[in-house]
């Protein structure tokens, strides 16, 4: 749709609020990729050219008003699965988002992508979802203090003497007051109160100097494929390629319905695929569309100015990196907690009065926290869903393909049970 009979200011108005709904993955994103072995300024220095080119090409080529950033639960994937799960470095980790984004590209511009959704039940699609919210939840409660390992349990409550706690509950239950009031914005404010916070009690002080230590080499990434031999290697592969296929589906199905261009559906697909190819030299997980860009086209973004807006603004970010550097984990962990709360809303799409679909759904949702690996948690639902199919004479309902992604899990059982 060309860029015509408009509201310029309306469109800037909802680019600039997409951008202040979405600000916080700069800081958030950052941090994880921090977890995974990179320094915070360059880790938000690549969620920052992330967002610009996804979020830039969205609009300028397909002329949309969708904000594409690092997507949270991804980014969980990539830093705590990927990387550490996995034994990879981050170089190796962004050989696996390279190889998963190629993937990606693949199904964006061939039928492989129609034969993967019909392949997965919606049941185990769904518990992914459901998995990874649980598990943002057990992260961002551990960065909060609120939980901590225990002498005689594997997990207990922190201390609430503790000003780390004091701060993190405050700024909790601000978030909170701010989310469900619909604050615009609410994330980005809990950032800045939730600092504020920190600061009153001792937890941060101001910085000394603003200047940044990162150099024109630190904003391009070599993905490394000394890995890609491994089994390790192509089974951190999958369940990425399988999130950034059936995440952007729904994302893009359900934002383009409501901007009522379900027809741009193929070509906001394929540039979203197009954007996680780019992260994997710029240093980050992959880029989804943005659930906030609800906000966005309820604020009447209509077209692709929208989105240019938003990539500017997200450029201009750079400038201030070195005064954000400075937002504590006190005041991020709430936006987990809040986040993965958001996913787990997915588990009433789950048929729970069919046991051979909620049994191996559960089994994910409870085996992703609790192994704190996603591959390892999708592993069990994945292997249990055939199972439970055929224990019960259903084993027509069973794709062939669903039956080969079961038997690679069992291989890594297998080669983690003999040690390869």
């Amino acid at each position: 749709m060309p860029f015509k009979n408009f509201d310029v200011r309306k469109e800037v108005l909802a680019g600039l609020i997409g951008y202040l709904t979405t600000m916080y993955i700069i800081v958030v994103n950052g941090s994880i990729l921090n977890e995974a072995g990179l320094p915070l300024e360059s880790g938000m220095m690549a969620t920052i050219l992330a967002s610009f080119v996804g979020t830039l090409c969205m609009g300028v080529i397909g002329r949309l008003p969708l904000i594409l950033i690092p997507g949270m639960g991804i980014n969980a994937l990539f830093a705590y699965s990927i990387v550490e799960g996995s034994g990879l470095s981050f170089e190796e980790g962004l050989a696996v988002v390279l190889v998963a984004s190629v993937l990606f590209l693949i199904t964006a511009f061939t039928k492989i992508g129609i034969i993967l959704k019909e392949a997965i039940p919606d049941s185990l699609k769904h518990a992914i979802s459901v998995g990874l919210g649980f598990f943002l939840i057990l992260i961002g409660l551990e960065k909060s203090g609120l939980v901590v390992s225990g002498s005689n349990t594997i997990i207990a409550i922190g201390e609430f003497s503790s000003p780390t706690v004091i701060a993190s509950l405050l700024t909790l239950f601000l978030a909170i007051f701010l989310f469900i009031k619909n604050v615009p914005a609410n994330f980005l404010l809990t950032m800045i109160l939730g600092t504020v916070i920190a600061y009153f009690l001792g937890i941060i002080s101001p910085k000394n100097g603003t200047s940044m230590s990162l150099n024109i080499g630190e904003l391009i990434h070599l993905p490394a494929f000394s890995a890609v031999d491994s089994l390790s290697f192509w089974l951190a592969v999958f369940p990425l390629v399988m999130i950034l296929v059936f995440e952007n589906m729904g994302l893009l199905h359900g934002q383009l319905h409501m901007l009522k261009r379900d027809e741009s559906y193929s070509k906001a697909y394929q540039l979203t695929a197009f954007s996680t190819l780019t992260c994997a030299f710029i240093g980050t997980s992959p880029t989804v569309s943005a659930a906030e860009n609800a906000a966005v086209i309820a604020s009447k973004g209509k077209t692709g100015l929208t989105a240019v807006t938003a990539s500017i603004l997200f450029l201009l970010t750079i400038f201030v990196i070195p005064y954000i550097t400075v937002i504590p984990a006190t005041a991020i962990s709430p936006i987990l907690i809040i986040v993965g709360v958001i996913m787990v809303q997915n588990i009433k799409e789950i048929p729970l009065n069919d046991l051979s679909e909620a049994l191996p759904a559960f089994l994910i949702i409870a085996m992703i926290p609790f192994t704190y690996s996603i591959a390892d948690g999708m592993a069990f639902g994945f292997i249990a869903y055939p199972i439970v199919k055929i224990a019960i004479g259903k084993q027509k309902e069973l794709t062939m393909s669903l039956v080969i992604i079961s038997a690679l899990f069992i291989l890594d059982f297998a080669m983690k049970v003999i040690g390869i």
